[in-house]
């Protein structure tokens, strides 16, 4: 092990330190690479250490440490260490189990309690270390905070878990009984880099190839054990096929569940950070909701108008929401937090934004709706604080499906109205933005208009997909004042199919009407959901459908928040896939993953006095 001497001024600024003679800022700073952390099974991760230093040589001090544990190659945490290493910290960076440069075997989050635990021990014996621990990570290594969380980890401080994962079970990885195929394109990724197999040339360079043919291998779901070179990955294709094959909600998702293993979450300061296009957005807002009963905390919670990991940004997709919308200084923010914590600096943790309240949101949908100079939608919107999720002041409203495509808030009279389509799965409905991350080429992440063209792979032409057969569009009149919806989205669908397992989509819609700017108009995807059928009575239990039996579907949409304008209209539409955000339900009922026959099913939609089919929008009166 050697130690790497990185400057990272080249002012001659000394070493400064506040009255109590702790270290605040360092001019420089020296990493030790690739210190072999025993774990209590022997196996060893590799971490790297970065000090506080002058003239080359680390200081003395026990400070708090920013901990990061991920398994996308501890050498890209470099920025964030040499930040923190000069303003007071040491910063500790590790190679997950399995992942780049430590050893074992990968398994996906479930070891990570455990090792993180015991990482944790290990730093809190070092003389550098004051005891306290912070955590930092974005996604996977947003999942490894809460693992350590769950775990109980002594020395662990406080928290930042922004985009994480957690709850797989229930939504953003196995969604209501579906699977997102965000999922097997990471694997496909990943199999072949940072893993044990890819140390070998050989295989590395095949299972490279097969990361390159990731299209051709989507026209062959489902992916089969032993059939495609994944099986030179053992863990990695082990993990996606089980985890394709599993639909309940039960001890094989248990890694991570933060809303059902609430309890055992450490009373820690906890910051939850995601954004209304995120794919963990859902799972953000149960987070808050569920450690908010359990921890005296404190719990905070920001939501963005954010992507995946974008927090420094301010448009997405299509789309530009203001430059107030972005977090520019990522690093300066999270300190603010930690400093306080950590360090118990008197600061703006609870006195100003963005930590005035404990719930910060940016309300979208404010702009004027014109083309920017990069012909991006200008949807616009604020920062607003708050002091609960969801909202006290909600006035859950009921927008109900009728017959001719209409969306009202008038219950129907009629004593039946159907409206009926064919699913497909040969055909299945292309997705257009939304809820994505890990979607490398092959999904589109964030705000879209809903239309195709060369930008959508499996969508090429440049026709609407309200014009496809198999999307029932439903939607309101144009509104005759602004109209707020703040907060947790259902759907409740009254349907039936001729098939024993299929799915039902809804996708909740901001429609523009056609401007000078925009002359066909711009569909803005704000939120969708999909249920699948053998799961409509619970998460824990598959239960086939009897063809042609009514059933009261509940399409759980991620979490908003919109300003629907004067003039604009409320859609939703209703579908039975969206893909590759979702695999594709071949309605035959047999058993997840393993289907080898696919039939067209035909869905009947009903809205009547007896199957009122609404949306439930959380809507926010005006002040």
């Amino acid at each position: 092990m050697s130690v790497v001497r990185r400057w990272l001024f080249a002012t001659t600024v000394l070493m400064l330190f506040v009255a109590s003679g702790s270290l605040t800022f360092a001019d420089d700073f020296v990493v030790e690479k690739n210190v072999m952390v025993p774990m209590r099974d022997g196996v060893r991760l590799a971490t790297d250490i970065y000090r506080p230093a002058k003239d080359g040589v680390a200081s003395e001090e026990a400070l708090p440490v920013i901990l990061s544990r991920l398994p996308y190659n501890k050498d890209g945490q470099a920025k964030s260490a040499k930040y923190y290493a000069t303003h007071g910290y040491v910063f500790v960076a590790q190679d997950t189990r399995g992942r780049y440069k430590s050893e074992g075997v990968w398994h996906m989050l479930s070891d990570d309690g455990p090792d993180g635990v015991d990482c944790a021990a290990w730093i809190g014996k070092q003389p550098w270390s004051d005891g306290k621990i912070g955590m930092i990570g974005t996604s996977y290594y947003g999942g490894t905070q809460h693992s350590m969380a769950l775990a109980g980890a002594p020395e662990l401080a406080t928290v930042i878990p922004v985009d994480a994962m957690s709850n797989m079970g229930s939504q953003s990885l196995r969604n209501a009984g579906a699977f997102e195929l965000r999922f097997w394109n990471w694997i496909f990724i990943n199999a072949g880099r940072g893993s044990r197999a890819s140390k070998d040339a050989g295989t590395a360079e095949v299972l490279s190839e097969m990361s390159d043919q990731r299209f051709s291998y989507l026209d062959h779901l489902p992916t089969r054990r032993g059939m495609t070179p994944l099986r030179l990955s053992p863990e990695y294709e082990d993990w996606l096929v089980s985890a394709m094959e599993h639909g309940p909600d039960d001890e094989f998702w248990s890694a991570v569940n933060v809303v059902e293993d609430a309890e055992n979450y450490k009373d820690i300061p906890v910051y939850l950070v995601s954004g209304w296009y995120d794919s963990w957005g859902g799972n953000n807002t149960a987070n808050f909701m569920a450690l908010n009963r359990s921890l005296k905390g404190p719990v905070y919670m920001i939501m963005g108008p954010w992507i995946h990991g974008q927090q420094a940004a301010y448009s997405h997709g299509q789309v530009t929401f203001g430059k107030e919308a972005a977090i520019a200084d990522q690093l300066a923010w999270r300190k603010e937090w930690y400093d306080h914590w950590l360090k118990g600096t008197d600061n703006s943790v609870g006195k100003a934004d963005p930590f005035k309240t404990p719930v910060r949101i940016f309300v979208m949908g404010t702009g004027d709706g014109g083309k920017d100079g990069k012909g991006r939608l200008q949807h616009g919107g604020y920062w607003r604080n708050e002091n609960e999720w969801p909202l006290a002041r909600t006035e859950y409203t009921d927008f109900y499906l009728g017959a001719d495509g209409q969306l009202s808030k008038e219950k129907p009279k009629a004593e039946e109205s159907i409206t009926q389509y064919q699913f497909d799965p040969s055909d299945p409905v292309p997705t257009i933005g939304g809820n994505i991350s890990s979607g490398d080429n092959i999904l589109l992440q964030g705000g879209w208009n809903q239309k195709g063209g060369p930008h959508i792979w499996n969508f090429l032409k440049p026709i609407p997909l309200s014009a496809r057969s198999d999307v029932l569009v439903f939607q309101s009149e144009p509104l005759e004042e602004d109209l707020e919806v703040t907060g947790e989205i259902e759907v409740r669908l009254f349907a039936s199919s001729s098939a024993v397992d299929t799915d039902f989509t809804a996708k909740l819609i901001d429609v523009y009407p056609p401007s000078a700017d925009w002359p066909g108009g711009f569909d803005l995807n704000i939120g969708d959901g999909i249920v699948r059928g053998r799961f409509r009575e619970s998460l824990k239990e598959e239960v086939l459908m009897t063809p042609g039996e009514t059933y009261e579907f509940t399409i759980k949409l991620y979490p908003t928040s919109n300003v629907f304008k004067k003039g604009h209209r409320i859609r939703v539409d209703i579908s039975s896939s969206n893909f590759p955000r979702f695999d594709v339900n071949p309605n035959t009922g047999e058993p997840l993953n393993r289907q080898r026959m696919f039939k067209v099913a035909d869905q009947t939609i009903y809205h009547d006095a007896t199957r009122p089919s609404r949306i439930v929008l959380p809507v926010i009166p005006k002040p």
